[in-house]
């Protein structure tokens, strides 16, 4: 979409082909880039290849020849007005207000909150913001804004692979996906509605600085992971159920961000924010941290490994796949192969009767990239990450370039993936480490399924009870992260 709105701004005629059920979005994507009257034909979802570009091909060229009208040629992109009072009345008149419902049509046909996730709030009125901006020195009516130079990489609304942008200090932050300014109190106003507390705040803010991607098309999750002293500070759960529900702090700063995503971004499922199915960690939202006293020695947290002082406080914010596993092994079995090298685990390595430390990730990787491509954040609790550094890996880097090596494949094996068509350029593109055409490469050439090593990642977290969590899809290095310490 930036260049179709290029082109259309410098009035030359485009055409977007996209699906009937994505019409809405569009329309929103367009308002978003300042090209609000974009041409647009629909493709078919069930048709064969030749047979529906049969379909549009003469509209398509017609479109393309004919001038942009008066109408097509306005420009602008629609901000919604900055009312500081949404709503007077009473305490219950008020809980019904942000408990308003729309009904969105196809593709959703059903009612959809306005102002909330779904859930209850608790309403932000003026005295519980006043005390949420305790939480921060930042001045209320200060816009968001990147509070170092960074480098990210943005998905537009359609949820496609983004481009490099460069950040600069002081740039203002837009909210995906309507590109949409913030101020410190709307932040902190979202999250009195989300349940934190004052010291949450820091936390909130450098969410906010994310832009609160939603990503869209297929089955998007947006989760954050909290890395430094903050964390124990404002007792955050990172033991025993870091992922469940019950912590005070995990919960509301989690579901903030969602919040922040439909108040300050505009997001509304079946309009612009088209997950297909949905993923279970949007719902609430998903918030958590890392253990960072118990790291292996030569460890780094996700705030050494991003360029931070291991004293200092940060946020990392995910928008990716929403695949998950957990509980590769029994618990038993895995001690049986650390403690004694029995059981199965012991005869698959070939080291019955020999006890650990015994790379445990080997009976992990002939399944990581089965249905997909790209990195896998790993959950893994404090005792596994110890037996991993005991084997040999003295930093995370080393478990991230083995993994990398464990990724690669045959190229005719290659081909047979649905992804790669897209990432390949249609086979069309150059291969990255090779320097050659895709298609000048041989069947048996060695391709990479994680395109660079620190596309994964490891959080040290969770109880006594062995366990390797994975969530498909971390980020393209270098990762989101932001400093929470610039909040304060």
């Amino acid at each position: 979409m930036p260049y179709v709105a290029k082109l259309e701004k410098a009035s030359i005629p485009t055409v977007t082909i996209d699906y009937a059920d994505q019409e809405e979005m569009l329309k929103q994507t367009a308002l978003s880039s300042g090209v609000p009257n974009i041409r647009y034909l629909h493709a078919s979802r069930t048709l064969s290849g030749p047979e529906d570009v049969d379909g549009w091909i003469t509209p398509l060229l017609e479109a393309l020849t004919r001038p942009l009208t008066e109408k097509e040629q306005e420009k602008g992109r629609w901000e919604p007005p900055q009312e500081r009072i949404l709503f007077k009345g009473t305490l219950d008149e008020a809980e019904t207000f942000y408990q308003q419902t729309m009904h969105v049509p196809f593709p959703l046909d059903a009612p959809i909150s306005v102002y909330t996730d779904g859930l209850p709030i608790r309403v932000p009125t003026e005295e519980r913001v006043k005390e949420m901006l305790t939480g921060t020195s930042h001045s209320p009516d200060e816009l968001i804004t990147y509070q170092a130079a960074a480098t990210t990489f943005q998905s537009d609304i359609t949820g496609s692979v983004g481009l490099r942008i460069d950040r600069k200090k002081g740039e203002m932050v837009r909210f995906q996906p309507m590109n949409w300014t913030a101020t410190v109190e709307q932040v902190a106003t979202n999250a009195v509605m989300a349940g934190c507390k004052p010291e949450h705040l820091p936390v909130v803010l450098a969410i906010a600085e994310s832009a609160c991607p939603t990503g869209t098309t297929v089955a998007w999750s947006q989760w954050v992971c909290v890395s430094g002293p903050i964390a124990k500070e404002i007792g955050m759960n990172f033991g025993v159920g870091m992922l469940d529900p019950g912590s005070p702090a995990n919960m509301p700063i989690g579901r903030a961000y969602q919040l922040m995503a439909i108040n300050l971004g505009g997001a509304i499922p079946g309009v612009n924010r088209m997950n297909s199915t949905g993923s279970p960690f949007n719902t609430g939202g998903t918030c958590f941290a890392e253990n960072i006293a118990l790291l292996p020695p030569g460890w780094k947290g996700l705030n050494e490994e991003n360029g931070f002082k291991k004293e200092e406080s940060v946020v990392m914010v995910v928008n990716g796949s929403s695949l998950f596993g957990a509980g590769q092994f029994s618990p038993g079995g895995y001690r049986e192969l650390q403690k004694s090298g029995h059981g199965g685990l012991a005869r698959r390595f070939d080291v019955k009767g020999k006890p650990g430390p015994h790379n445990w990730l080997e009976y992990l990787v002939t399944s990581l990239w089965t249905g997909r491509e790209g990195g896998i954040t790993f959950i893994m609790v404090p005792e596994m990450a110890q037996h991993l550094y005991e084997y040999g890996f003295k930093s995370k880097e080393e478990v991230y370039k083995w993994l990398w090596e464990k990724s690669f494949i045959r190229l005719d094996d290659y081909r047979k993936r649905s992804w790669p068509d897209l990432s390949t350029n249609g086979w069309m593109g150059l291969e990255k480490h090779s320097g050659k055409h895709w298609k000048e490469l041989p069947d048996d050439y060695m391709v990479p399924l994680v395109e660079d090593p620190f596309d994964n990642c490891i959080i040290i977290g969770g109880g006594e009870e062995e366990v390797c969590t994975e969530i498909a899809g971390r980020r393209p290095a270098p990762s989101p992260v932001y400093s929470i310490d610039a909040w304060r």
